[in-house]
């Protein structure tokens, strides 16, 4: 009898009520995706696709606990984070994963809700460009939190290429700067690394309201092709790809009221048309 193996990635979020984003959108990602997704919770958000109305932290030493139950037993390929609300969170997080240097590591910046809730303190934002950046593979910003790091507004691609260098300065390998932020025909995304790669990369603006999650699950799906067996720049070129699809197939989903989730699995297989 063959046994088999799935490679596993490791979310070290949020959880979002709704499901649209945080580890609910990473574990739909890496399943999406054929991994075997795990979780260490930071905080429990009180939202649905209209905002955030409550954040409630988990204390430090449950997620300690957490992240360290999963490394001793299914030991991850690959480790996403992504929000960490307060500085205590952003500490034992960093010195938890300090144990394991051998594991990639995907850090998205969350900073704020798509209503623009705030969902990390100042010093929480400071901590992670400090603490958690020097021990990243790559770091996924999108343009409002890029400003935030960097004081630098962003209003094209000259000026996230300029953020780049100021970015990589606080230590991670690799910096992806993400644009969907900006208006245009195509939303640019712009790479640099820490050896002096930089490139950027175009993909079409797809016009709908089903947005919610989409830094999540970008971040999310890097892990999960770096688990399997990708390189970082292939990972993310395959990551940009896979989150393209969920947005085009998800952008006539009616869920909920306000900003929907992306379609992870595309094409469900019972979906309901409704009519108007």
């Amino acid at each position: 009898m063959k046994i088999y193996k799935y490679a596993s990635v490791l979310t070290i979020a949020g959880s979002d009520s709704s499901g649209g984003a945080g580890v609910q959108a990473d574990l739909k990602t890496f399943a999406a995706l054929g991994c075997y997704g795990t979780s260490a919770i930071t905080a429990v958000t009180v939202q649905n696709t209209l905002g955030v109305s409550a954040i409630h932290p988990v204390p430090p030493e449950i997620i300690e606990a957490q992240i360290v139950a999963v490394m001793d037993d299914i030991k991850p390929a690959a480790v996403k984070i992504g929000m960490l609300t307060n500085l205590d969170t952003v500490e034992v997080v960093a010195l938890t994963l300090n144990h394991y240097p051998d594991i990639p590591i995907i850090v998205d910046p969350v900073m704020f809700a798509s209503t623009g809730c705030s969902l990390a303190t100042k010093a929480a934002i400071e901590g992670i460009s400090t603490k958690l950046f020097p021990i990243a593979t790559l770091v996924t910003p999108n343009i409002p939190e890029a400003t935030a790091l960097t004081g630098i507004e962003i209003g094209d691609m000259e000026s996230m290429r300029q953020n780049l260098p100021i970015l990589l300065s606080y230590g991670s390998y690799a910096v992806y700067i993400t644009g969907g932020h900006l208006s245009g025909e195509n939303i640019i995304n712009c790479y640099g690394d820490s050896e002096g790669h930089q490139w950027e990369n175009f993909s079409p603006f797809i016009q709908t309201n089903n947005t919610h999650g989409t830094g999540c699950t970008l971040s999310a799906a890097i892990a999960a092709f770096m688990a399997a067996g990708q390189t970082l720049q292939q990972s993310i070129l395959l990551a940009e790809q896979y989150v393209n699809t969920a947005i085009l197939q998800g952008k006539n989903v009616l869920t909920g009221n306000g900003a929907g989730p992306l379609n992870h699995s595309f094409k469900p297989k019972k979906l309901i048309k409704l009519k108007f």
